[in-house]
This record gives C-alpha cells, structure tokens and sequence, in this order.
C-alpha cells in the first residue's frame, strides 16, 4: 500500500484548454478518498493521470513518496475498474481474472490461488466459467473489482464505476465496496458524481469544480460546514436551499437575516462572526431537516410558507413551499413521512437558528462563524 500526493499538478489539452488547474492533495496510505463534482469538472481526469492515462502538464505526482510523472501506467502498481468494466467478452470469468497476472508472468499455480481467494471474497465462485455477456450488471461489476483485486495493488482507482447500476444495485455495492475496504485496507480514490456515494464511502471527499479543489474534510464536517454556495448546494439531497438575501443590523447589536418576508434573528453565539458584514447582500443557506412543526426550545423561530406541492417518498415526505407566504422564494423542507398538505396551504414552520449559514452575497464563500458539532 502507499499514499499518494499530488502538488500542484495541471493539465492542459491543446495548450489553451486548462482541464485541472493546479490542484494539491495528500491521499493517505490505506485512506478511501472520494472524489466528487459535475461533470467537466477534471475529477475522471485527475484520475487518469494518477493512473497514467493522461500525462501531467505540471506538478509533481508521487506514490509512496516516490515521483510517478513519467513512469509507465503497467509500473505504478495501480488498479484502474472502469464505467463500463472493460471485460474481455471472449474469456470467461476466470480468464478475466487471471490475465492481468499471466501477463505479468505470474506462474498457474498463484494465479489460481487468487483467482480462488478473491472468487471467494465477491460471491462469484459460481460464475467463474461463465462468460461476460452471461452476466448481470452487478456480477460484471464484482468481475471487473475482482479483477483489480486480484493484482493486490498499491492502490484503487475507481472512476464511477457504480454508475451502470440500478438503484437497488447500487445501493447493495456502496455496501460491498466499503466492506472490501474494510477487508483489504488498500488506498481507494472513487470518482462519482454521485452525493449519496460519496457522504456514505468515503472517508473524505475532494469536491471539485472548473478543474480546482474547492473543499476537502471529511463527509459530514463538508456537510456541516460548506466552504461556498456550491458545495453547500452540491452536496445532499435535497440541496441546502440557497435564498437571496441582505443581513441588517437591528438596535442593541441584534442581526436579522432577511431572506424574501421571512425575517431570521442570529443567535448570539454567531453575532460576533457576522457582526461585520451588517447592511451587505448575503445568501442565506437552509438545510431542509431543519424545518420543524414544533418549536425547538430557545433556539428556533417561526416562519411562514406556503405549500406549493409535496413529495412523498415513504420514510418521509418533501415540502415545497414559498417562504414567507405567496410570493416568497421556494425552498424544500423534510417533513415526517405521515405529513400532507394542499397546495395552497398556508403552514408556520420552525427553523432551527443554530443551523443558519450566511455567505457573500458576491464571492459565495461562506461567512466566518463558530462551526457546527
């Protein structure tokens, strides 16, 4: 196993198409690290050049505290599983699996002492003379990581590889594959556009956009503490509801975010960190959990909405409702999953103060404040 460290590394197609720009990160030895954003925003591709598929413009890559920039993908010890699992559809299973090592003059009787072990390890001992194409899409899926893991590399790379599943499947993998980290406690950097994956996999997570690193921490300090707007209405689901908004000072040193008619009083243990930015355009961020039907003791605040629909999703239920009354800005609020209400409806709501977020209303980073537990 090994770290791996990138500093300051970029890429750039055609001299003028910049599609990492100068990014820095240490992955440690044994960590499993996500790698998320939308697409285009240079994740797969960072991926690539840690793997050797894509050459490094600048900066320096190394593993194992070793530089790795112009060393040959088949000589870095690294495991790549693909989106589409890159089977070869004339072997069978066991054929899969062995090839990598056969080419590396791995004599039979080793390879069939892994092929066997890791066989064993994915539930696929049954299909090993099956071929591809009489394959589901899980079982392929466990093929191609068995066949990573046959190799006993130094690390994992993962681009999406979760991303031709069914819902249920991929549900059942996210499992597998945090299990397998588990068992093996090799480096695994995952790439995924995916927020569930990534709040529930990782032991980080990289959010990435236009080819920068905007934020990294582990998955509930990210969720909890978003650096700017876009992590914060990147990551979950629902989103965080980012509303328009100007922060005023009130007599006695009291503040009040304003966000549409709803009027929002900052807690007293905020004041000081937001005290400074009194008079200016903010953006107010909303986490959808944190509407109540009841009042939370000495720390909420009642709100008007207006029901614009619901969603009902059986463990719970989604509110879309104009903040404020008729008119207001949207935002989605969780609600128990026996909650209904007509459009039209007009309902109190109670936000829980302790959870507010305040961002430039220019920039869109996040305003400085004591961070939440």
């Amino acid at each position: 196993m090994a770290g791996i460290e990138l500093r300051n590394i970029s890429k750039v197609y055609g001299g003028s198409v910049v599609a990492v720009d100068d990014i820095s990160l240490e992955i440690k030895d044994g960590e499993f690290m996500i790698f998320l954003g939308p697409s285009g925003c240079g994740k797969s591709t960072t991926l690539r050049m840690i793997g050797g598929l894509e050459s490094i413009s600048k900066g320096d890559l190394l593993i194992g505290g070793k530089r790795m920039n112009d060393v040959d993908p088949a000589d870095r010890d690294i495991a790549i599983v693909f989106q589409n699992y890159a089977l070869y559809p004339h072997m069978t299973v066991a054929g899969n699996l062995g090839f990598g090592l056969k080419l590396r003059g791995v004599d039979r009787a080793e390879i069939e002492r892994r092929i066997k072990a890791i066989s064993n390890m994915m539930g696929i001992e049954a299909l090993l003379e099956r071929k591809p194409a009489q394959l589901s899409g899980g079982q392929r899926q466990r093929v191609a990581l068995g066949r990573a893991l046959v190799r006993e590399p130094q690390a994992f790379l993962l681009d999406e590889p979760l991303s031709n599943l069914d819902a249920k499947l991929r549900a059942a993998m996210r499992t597998e594959l945090i299990k397998l980290h588990h068992k093996v406690g090799t480096t695994i950097i995952h790439v995924t556009h995916d927020q569930i994956e990534a709040m529930t996999m990782g032991q980080r997570i990289c959010i990435m956009k236009d080819g920068h690193i905007v934020q990294v921490g582990a998955p509930l300090d990210v969720y909890r503490n978003p650096a700017n707007t876009f992590v914060a209405g990147f990551l979950a689901s629902p989103p965080m509801n980012l509303l328009a908004g100007r922060l005023e000072g009130i007599g006695g040193g009291d503040l009040h975010a304003l966000a549409g008619a709803a009027r929002l009083p900052i807690p007293d243990a905020f004041r000081a960190g937001y005290a400074s930015h009194a008079g200016t355009t903010i953006t107010v961020g909303l986490r959808p959990e944190d509407f109540h039907l009841a009042p939370l003791a000495g720390r909420s605040t009642p709100v008007a909405v207006r029901t614009v629909a619901i969603e009902l999703l059986g463990p719970e239920v989604i509110l879309v409702a104009e903040l404020g009354g008729a008119g207001g800005p949207e935002i989605q609020a969780r609600m128990p999953r026996d909650f209904l209400a007509r459009p039209g409806a007009e309902l109190t709501l109670h936000y829980d103060l302790t959870q507010i977020h305040l961002f430039d209303g220019q920039s869109g980073n996040v305003l400085a404040r004591p961070q939440i537990a």
